[in-house]
């Protein structure tokens, strides 16, 4: 899409010739850029210059000296050799960087002002009067220098000011650069989002923008799902912050991006009248990991303690809470023993619904409820040795409902005496112990006597009468 959209742009606006052109019987084929009028040197053929970039093989290239013959698809190139001037001599480190820069940021679907800009800053950079290189104009092509001025000047003003603009950018954002992954600092649980950032720094410590970068994840994905990604740094030069949700937990993210190269390399003709060419090998790959830790979502525990008959819920009741040994405590989520201000396990009560729960506890793990004493009204079933506890696993994000029934006292049995002829009136209610009452044996004894001295009375005034 990017060539015929730029084609189409370019010819529709009538700035200059973008060439695409058509299959010929010459080997040397224009790429995108600008044709423009000719710098004269001895034997100069033509009355034009193209300032753009050339196909060769198939693949968009670029020139690096000046004047010498166009590449030819039909010449074998060997790459690998140093980048250097049109004199031979080794280019300045700064140099050596931007071109690396530019090449890495502007050989992948270019426009024409790009490429044209492209063009003129390498020729700038590697045919200035130099050497045996200058701008007397009885050189012959292989001793003539680029006149960057003259050929900044026949450019359309939209090529200069990507001239303009690609050098700035440049010296911006050339390398070398240094990739970092950083994990978040707290601990993440397993199944949540959290923000991890990625940073491409320049030398000077700054953030490159809009970069793209290859994301991998180990025991992670996105939030969407997916395991790899490409993605490109924020255009503000800000970190790049991934979304990451650990799966496991060691959850690791690494990052790949090609950088520029320390210096870039160009191919080599085996014709040394013909230009050497450079096109996206001004990269350098880097790579950078990090890992992070993860734990499981954390579970909860409800206990119901209810009675054992009526199956109402019991209040007030103490409950203890503890590992699946019954003595040591349970833990929390941050690996905390769950513990009272007493140290041992913790100790909490019923509310008036008869539950209690436990919440924020490390998953998953086994847990246990122990009763610590027995509520009134259910002592005589309560053994103090054995008492009454429910067990169960704790799993990541889950409530374990756990229930603890107590069987009730057994009731006093009344005794109902009816007083009156026909049964009915007054009911008195007595319990019976196996204790003989002292106090009513004597009472008892005392009735009978006092009867005993009253047969008697009535015995003796009879007698008397008679």
């Amino acid at each position: 899409m990017g060539w015929r959209r730029l084609a189409g742009a370019v010819l529709a606006a009538g700035a200059a010739l973008l060439a695409v052109p058509a299959m010929s019987d010459a080997q040397a084929k224009e790429g995108i850029g600008y044709t423009t009028p000719a710098q004269g040197y001895r034997d100069k053929s033509g009355t034009t210059d193209w300032i753009g970039s050339y196909i060769w093989q198939d693949k968009h290239v670029w020139c690096v000296e000046y004047s010498l013959l166009a590449p030819d698809s039909s010449e074998q190139y060997q790459p690998g050799d140093e980048l250097r001037t049109k004199a031979g001599e080794a280019l300045a480190p700064d140099v050596a960087a931007n071109i690396s820069y530019l090449l890495l940021r502007y050989t992948t679907d270019p426009s024409a002002d790009e490429a044209a800009a492209l063009a003129h800053l390498l020729h700038s950079w590697t045919a200035f009067p130099h050497g045996s290189i200058s701008l007397d104009p009885d050189n012959d092509f292989r001793h003539i220098a680029y006149n960057e001025q003259f050929h900044f000047d026949a450019l359309p003003p939209s090529a200069r000011d990507a001239v303009t603009g690609l050098r700035a950018d440049a010296e911006a954002n050339r390398g070398p650069w240094a990739v970092k992954v950083t994990a978040p600092e707290k601990e993440q649980l397993i199944g949540s989002p959290g923000d991890w950032s990625v940073d491409i720094a320049k030398a000077d410590g700054k953030l490159v923008a809009d970069v793209p970068v290859t994301v991998e994840l180990d025991q992670a994905t996105l939030e969407d799902g997916r395991t790899t990604v490409e993605l490109r740094t924020p255009a503000d030069g800000a970190a790049l912050s991934v979304k990451v949700v650990p799966t496991g937990v060691r959850p690791t993210v690494k990052v790949r991006l090609d950088s520029p190269a320390d210096k870039p390399v160009v191919h080599v003709p085996a014709n040394s009248d013909m230009q050497r060419i450079v096109t996206t090998g001004g990269e350098k790959k880097l790579a950078a990991e990090a890992s992070g830790t993860a734990r499981t979502q954390p579970g909860a525990v409800k206990v119901g303690k209810t009675d054992a008959e009526t199956g109402k819920p019991i209040s007030g009741v103490a409950l203890r809470v503890t590992g699946p040994d019954g003595v040591q405590p349970a833990l929390k989520q941050d690996d905390a023993p769950l513990t009272g201000p007493d140290g041992k396990p913790i100790v909490l009560q019923t509310g008036e619904d008869g539950t209690v729960a436990v919440p924020d506890l490390r998953t998953p793990q086994e847990i246990c409820v122990v009763e610590v004493a027995a509520p009134k009204g259910y002592e005589e079933y309560f053994d103090p040795k054995a008492p009454p506890k429910a067990c169960g696993r704790v799993e990541p994000a889950q409530t374990l409902a756990l229930a603890i029934a107590n069987k009730p006292n057994k009731p006093i049995v009344p005794i109902t005496i009816p007083a009156g002829a026909d049964g009915t009136g007054v009911v008195a209610t007595a319990a019976f112990t196996t204790e003989p009452d002292t106090g009513g044996m004597i009472a008892f004894g005392g009735l009978v006597l006092l009867g005993t001295a009253l047969v008697g009375f009535f015995v003796r005034r009879r007698t008397a009468r008679a």
